[in-house]
């Protein structure tokens, strides 16, 4: 609604036919006309400087619209004036235009001029760069004519020169994670026969297939959108789904397999059978995701609202409990937290059966068992990605926020199960 009413208000101001200079000025618009060569004017405290040969300048000044306009660039903050520049009777093609925005808040340090783009219903900076920049104000300049604005990122962005570093780390782990989850199956396809002797055995042993696939899909889909200012749109849209199916499946079989073990371990004398357990599993590991997934994308799109970013070919996060992002983070971190219940009750389970025995050998032989258990279910039932949700909660500027971006990435990227 606020980019449409943006948008009649341009059209409304490239309609306006002036032959002298004249204006509007009201509370949340103001309107003024140029017609000299050299146009220097202001609106709302911002100055809107241009050299043109002929013709009228239209400049509007928006008040009290940016917050109500979708903004994707992470960690920033829009300001609350935006400025809309028009010329009337002029064909150059070769103009530039320069804005000097005051600065609203002193602890938002680096200003970022964009200008909003009705075709992609957001903020772009594609044309305009911040010329000079200090306490009191930002000067952009801007090779085309339309709405522009500043949007203010908050405190250091030194995390921004890692990037490089982090990519290639990222490259680095998923090409190691998907060559040892091929190693993996291979192992497990050869040797599947010998092993499933049992249906606990069976469960176990089907549950880790169907993660070691869900994740090596996921991984394989991963690098593929790396980089996504060379793919289509349909493309990235294909990955941003295929990235969310599969990790949601992986996380889906991490639950099949952390309720199993809980249920063996509580109920020794009423095994789970091979129907049931298949039956349930595949209802949560592959019908759920598919749902989930499916549902998300249809609401998004007949809401009019964007279900993928074209920068990321990810989801989008907007702010807490807004974006398609939540369509993952909710049934993730709600399998993350039954994750480390089942894990609690194996180590719980572990303590209580060396209870009867209080030599220092068996504590030791206890402690040791509760580290195996937590060494391999950590990232077996997706516990690594807890770092996942501090990330998002953290603020950009906190000074732990460069170690927890490189834990995530490390500990999630090499992961080969």
């Amino acid at each position: 609604m606020s980019a449409t009413y943006l948008q009649s208000v341009e059209d409304l101001v490239l309609n306006i036919h002036v032959n002298q200079s004249s204006g509007i000025n009201c509370s949340n618009l103001q309107l003024t006309f140029c017609s000299s060569n050299d146009c220097d004017v202001t609106v709302f405290g911002i100055n809107v400087n241009m050299n043109m040969s002929n013709g009228i300048m239209k400049i509007l000044g928006v008040k009290n619209l940016m917050n109500k306009l979708r903004n994707s660039f992470e960690y920033t903050e829009a300001t609350s004036h935006l400025v809309s520049a028009t010329l009337q009777d002029n064909k150059d093609s070769s103009l530039r235009i320069r804005m000097d925005f005051p600065k609203e808040k002193l602890n938002y340090t680096i200003p970022r001029c964009v200008f909003w783009d009705h075709t992609m219903m957001d903020w772009s900076d594609a044309g305009c760069i911040v010329t000079t920049s200090d306490n009191y104000s930002s000067m952009c300049e801007c090779n085309h004519l339309t709405s522009f604005s500043v949007l203010m990122a908050k405190g250091d962005q030194s995390l921004n020169m890692f990037e490089p570093i982090l990519e290639k780390i990222t490259s680095v782990g998923l090409g190691v994670s998907i060559c040892s989850l091929l190693i993996f199956l291979t192992i497990e396809y050869i040797v599947w026969s010998a092993v499933i002797k049992s249906n606990l055995a069976h469960f176990r042993h089907t549950a880790m297939v169907n993660i070691a696939v869900f994740r090596l899909l996921a991984d394989c889909s991963f690098l593929a959108s790396s980089s996504p200012n060379i793919l289509t749109d349909s493309w990235c849209l294909t990955l941003t789904i295929c990235k969310h199916l599969f990790y949601l499946a992986m996380f889906c079989w991490m639950l099949c397999l952390s309720v199993m073990l809980v249920h063996q371990l509580i109920f020794v004398f009423s095994p789970l059978r091979k129907r049931v357990f298949m039956f349930f599993s595949s209802i949560v590991g592959y019908v759920c995701p598919i749902l989930i997934v499916g549902s998300s994308y249809v609401y998004y799109k007949y809401t009019y609202n964007l279900y993928y970013d074209m920068k990321t070919c990810w989801l989008i996060y907007v702010r807490l409990l807004e974006g398609s992002i939540h369509a993952f983070l909710l049934p993730v971190g709600t399998i993350i937290l039954t994750n480390l219940f089942s894990m609690a009750v194996v180590i719980v389970t572990l303590v209580k059966t060396s209870v009867p025995d209080s030599s220092k050998a068996d504590d030791k032989e206890t402690a040791k068992s509760i580290l195996k258990v937590v060494v391999f279910l950590t990232p077996v039932f997706g516990v690594t990605w807890v770092i996942g949700f501090f990330q998002l909660m953290m603020q950009k500027d906190n000074p732990m926020y460069a170690f927890v971006v490189f834990s995530f990435t490390i500990l999630n990227s090499f992961q080969v199960i």
